[in-house]
C-alpha cells in the first residue's frame, strides 16, 4: 500500500494513530509502529520529563519510525520541544495552534511536519507554514475539536481541492471500509484515534474502555464550545456542563466547572461519573478491546476486502 503518506514518515501502511492525551503512551505508540503504522505519543497530557521517558521507551520497543503529536497551546511548549530535538524525534504531529511558530523551526531540524486542521482556511494556512502533510478532522472526532463542525465526509473532498500537500483524513474512521472511504474521497491516509482508546496496549483506565463498548449512536456530544470544543460521552459531568448552560452560565462558570485534570480523571483514572470521557461518535462500532497488531490487521484486511468488492461495481 506505498503512496505519499507511506513514503514521506517510511511507514508500511498509510495509518497514523492519534496522539491522544491520557492514552496515547510509548505502549501504544510502538504497537502501532510495529504493526505497519505510525504511532504518536501524545504529549499534550505529559510533563516534559515524562515525555521523554516516553520517548526513550518507545525507542526501546521499536525500531520502526513514530512521532511525537504537540497541542501548541502546551504550557511548557519550549521545553517539549527541547527534548524533542534532544531525543531526535523525527516526526511530528502539531495541533491547536499557529503551525507558523514551529514548522520552519522543526523543518530546519529535519523534522517532518503534520497539522491538525478542522477546515480548509486552516488547511491553506499550514500548507502555507511549510508542513509535509495536513490531517483534515472533521466533526466526528473526539476530544479537542473545531468549531466549524463540518463532517470528515464534507471536509476531505473540499481541502483536498484546494492543497497540493499530502492529506490524512480524521474524524469517524475505525475500520477498513472508513479508510477506503476517505482514500476515494482525496486523502492520501487516515489518523485513527477512537478505535485505539479501546486496545490493550493504549494507557486509558479499563473502565473508561469498557464504557466506550457501551456507547451508541448518540452517546456523544461536542461542548464546551466557548473554551476548546470537545466530544464527550454523555456521563453525569457531561450533563452537569448542560444544566450550566440552560442556566445561562458565562465562560467563567464554565471553567469553573471543568476545573482541573478533568480529563485525566475520567479517562486515566476511571472515573465514569466525575471526569471527562473524551471519545468519537465512531465509538458506537467499537464492541472489544483488542491489541493493536489484531486492530491493524482487521482494518487492512477489510479496507482490501472492500476495495475488490466495489471495483465490480462499476456503473
Amino acid at each position: 500500500m506505498k503512496n505519499k503518506i507511506t513514503d514521506l514518515f517510511g511507514i508500511k501502511y498509510p495509518l497514523i494513530q492519534g496522539g491522544m492525551v491520557w492514552v496515547s503512551g510509548h505502549k501504544l505508540a510502538s504497537a502501532v509502529s510495529n504493526s505497519g503504522g505510525l504511532g504518536l505519543i501524545g504529549a499534550g497530557s505529559m510533563y516534559p520529563h515524562i515525555l521523554e521517558e516516553h520517548i526513550i521507551k518507545c525507542k526501546k520497543e521499536t525500531n520502526k519510525p513514530f512521532g511525537v503529536n504537540i497541542p501548541l497551546f502546551y504550557p511548557d511548549l519550549e521545553a517539549i520541544i527541547k527534548i524533542i530535538i534532544e531525543q531526535d524525534v523525527k516526526i511530528v504531529f502539531t495541533s491547536a495552534g499557529n503551525p507558523k511558530t514551529y514548522t520552519k523551526f522543526f523543518k530546519e531540524k529535519g523534522i517532518k511536519v503534520a497539522h491538525v486542521v478542522s477546515s480548509v482556511k486552516f488547511a491553506l494556512k499550514a500548507q502555507d507554514a511549510g508542513v509535509d502533510a495536513v490531517v483534515a478532522e472533521g466533526f466526528e472526532a473526539g476530544g479537542h475539536n473545531g468549531r466549524e463542525e463540518t463532517t470528515t465526509f464534507t471536509l476531505i473532498p473540499m481541502v483536498k481541492k484546494e492543497i497540493e500537500i499530502p492529506l490524512l483524513a480524521a474524524g469517524g474512521i475505525a475500520t477498513g471500509r472508513a479508510m477506503l472511504a476517505a482514500r476515494v474521497l482525496g486523502a492520501d491516509g487516515v489518523q485513527i484515534g477512537s478505535r485505539f482508546v479501546a486496545s490493550e496496549e493504549s494507557s486509558a483506565h479499563q473502565l473508561f474502555k469498557k464504557e466506550i463498548l457501551k456507547a451508541k449512536d448518540g452517546d456523544t456530544m461536542l461542548t464546551l464550545k466557548e473554551l476548546i470544543p470537545a466530544r464527550l460521552l454523555k456521563n453525569k459531568f457531561f450533563y452537569d456542563i448542560e444544566n450550566l448552560y440552560k442556566k445561562g452560565a458565562n465562560v467563567e462558570e464554565l471553567k469553573n466547572l471543568l476545573g482541573r485534570a478533568r480529563a485525566k480523571k475520567g479517562m486515566f483514572l476511571g472515573d465514569l461519573e466525575e471526569g471527562e470521557l473524551e471519545i468519537g461518535q465512531v465509538s458506537g462500532l467499537i464492541d472489544q478491546i483488542k491489541p493493536v497488531k489484531e486492530i491493524i490487521n482487521e482494518i487492512i484486511s477489510e479496507y482490501n476486502s472492500a476495495l475488490n468488492e466495489f471495483s465490480v461495481l462499476k456503473l
